[in-house]
């Protein structure tokens, strides 16, 4: 691959950890923009309950409101952002954290179906098949740590 498109999915790669690590962090301290102060997860607030009881829709919504609030809910979601954030920013387990950030992408889909701006594909489609294409580019060895990564961990963590 060239090293300008190397360079290009590196820049989509850290731009999109920061998306995961801004959503863990406001969510965690209620930075007010997405999540209040009075309402983060510090706070006591649950990071999943406003969103899956009240903005899922279509056939699996009933699974997916049965789930909102529950502890072991919210330890998942914010793991999972926060272990996206660092793993895409800093450029490693990108196995891991494509095929993960992907299943997350899909689960997120599949909550409101279907999708309100058109009738299969939205923004969530679309940064799972970046995250997939970004595990599969090896991006995580421009600008970041993936081969040193690499070098020390293999299968799912490399």
């Amino acid at each position: 691959m060239e090293r300008q498109a190397r360079t290009l999915w590196a820049a989509v790669r850290i731009a999109l950890g920061w998306l995961f690590l801004w959503a863990f962090l406001d969510k965690l301290f209620g930075l007010g923009l997405a999540t209040p102060a009075g309402k983060s997860w510090l706070a006591g607030g649950s990071p999943t309950l406003g969103y899956l009881k009240g903005a899922t829709a279509g056939p699996l919504s009933g699974i997916y409101q049965s789930m909102a609030g529950a502890a072991w809910v919210d330890v998942l979601f914010m793991f999972g952002l926060l272990g996206l954030g660092i793993a895409l920013i800093l450029g490693i387990a990108m196995r891991l954290a494509g095929y993960g950030g992907a299943l997350l992408m899909l689960l997120l889909w599949s909550s409101h179906l279907p999708p309100a701006q058109n009738p299969l594909i939205d923004d969530h489609i679309i940064y799972a098949l970046t995250l997939l294409a970004l595990a599969a580019s090896r991006a995580g060895d421009t600008l970041g740590l993936g081969r040193w990564w690499a070098g020390r961990f293999k299968g799912w963590l490399a």
